[in-house]
């Protein structure tokens, strides 16, 4: 009979790794934390046997896979407004993951960093400043020897959490922009021309001299593409760095953590700062889906905050998340529920 017992027994928890290795979680959304997310998921399925696939696809498309109920969470870097919570099917939860930057990178040879205070950025952008060797620019940084060469401003041409970001900043630093252009994830862009995706405007500044354009801290570092100093709120010229994003981050955050971090006033914080989120709805029985299912989703969304992917995220040069945060994402991981009862305890 014990024979029987222990052979029992090993066909059960057989049987549950076997389920277990069987889920497979999908996600959508912000290439902003795409290197991110592609390592940490990796290692959460080399680790578990769950596969994990994302696609990043854009903030934008990734709220829109999460209204249609086709993937099991979806991930952006703009938080949803009151607004558009409301237009979901369902309550929504954030949940952020790391924080990162948006540098304004450039391609001049020979030329690493320059110095840009929001004045001049905005002009840069609204196609009132031209060219490299303008008067304002050559001011900001004298030691530097501007080329002859024309602007070429690059945006996003995809609904994007990074846009919306980088919006949010030019309309707090700005009145004309803030009342002429405004913030959102798309916008309509005076002059330039759009690339999908951060990797897509990462590799347009990359092979165009003259550019400018906007994008993750990440890709430009990937891409030893050259991003300027920003002044920030202080008065000082700071160059996004791990250190920079994360003084932007130790702040008063909100319960729902869906804050915007740009601009800070600390003396030390990169001033275009962010967290980025997985979203997903807060009760999770819909389209059938099962109680492994959802446990395996949340177990995914509890490791990406655990201090093991947070160290990966350190590694793809984006800022962890600070302890007050991370208790603050437990929690509301915590009132997760599966037909009404929570699924964490």
């Amino acid at each position: 009979m014990k024979k029987v017992g222990l052979f029992l027994a090993f066909v059960l928890i057989s049987a549950s790794a076997f389920c277990q290795s069987e889920i497979s979680l999908s996600g959508a959304g912000a290439t902003f934390p795409l290197p991110f997310y592609n390592m940490s998921f990796a290692k959460y399925t080399a680790t578990t046997g769950t596969k994990v696939s994302y696609g990043g696809v854009g903030s934008g498309a990734g709220i829109k896979s999460l209204t249609d109920k086709v993937v099991d969470f979806g991930a952006t870097d703009a938080f949803l407004s009151d607004a558009e919570l409301a237009a979901m099917p369902a309550p929504i939860i954030h949940i952020p993951t790391c924080s990162g930057a948006v540098v304004v990178a450039f391609n001049l040879p020979g030329i690493q960093d320059i110095k840009l205070t929001p004045d001049v950025l905005v002009k840069i952008l609204m196609g009132e400043i031209k060219n490299w060797n303008d008067a304002s620019l050559k001011k900001l940084n004298p030691a530097v020897k501007f080329p002859n060469e024309v602007i070429t401003v690059v945006y996003r041409s995809d609904g994007s959490g990074t846009t919306n970001m980088f919006t949010d900043y030019l309309s707090k630093v700005s009145k004309e922009w803030k009342s002429k252009i405004g913030t959102g994830k798309s916008v309509k862009w005076p002059v330039g021309i759009g690339a999908k995706g951060n990797p897509g405007v990462a590799g347009t500044v990359h092979s165009t001299v003259g550019a400018i354009g906007y994008i993750g801290s990440e890709y430009a570092f990937a891409e030893k593409i050259a991003s300027a100093s920003l002044q920030n709120q202080a008065g000082k010229f700071i160059k996004a760095s791990i250190a920079s994003v994360s003084a932007s981050g130790k702040g008063v955050i909100p319960a729902d953590t869906r804050v915007m971090l740009t601009n800070s006033s600390a003396a030390t914080a990169y001033p275009i700062s962010g967290f980025t989120w997985l979203i997903l709805y807060k009760e999770q029985s819909y389209n059938k889906r099962s109680l492994p299912q959802v446990q395996a989703t949340l177990k995914l969304i509890q490791y990406v905050i655990s201090p093991a992917a947070q160290a990966i995220a350190t590694q793809t040069n984006y800022a962890p998340l600070p302890a007050a945060v991370v208790l603050r994402a437990k929690a509301i991981l915590k009132t997760v529920t599966y037909n009404g009862k929570p699924v964490l305890k």
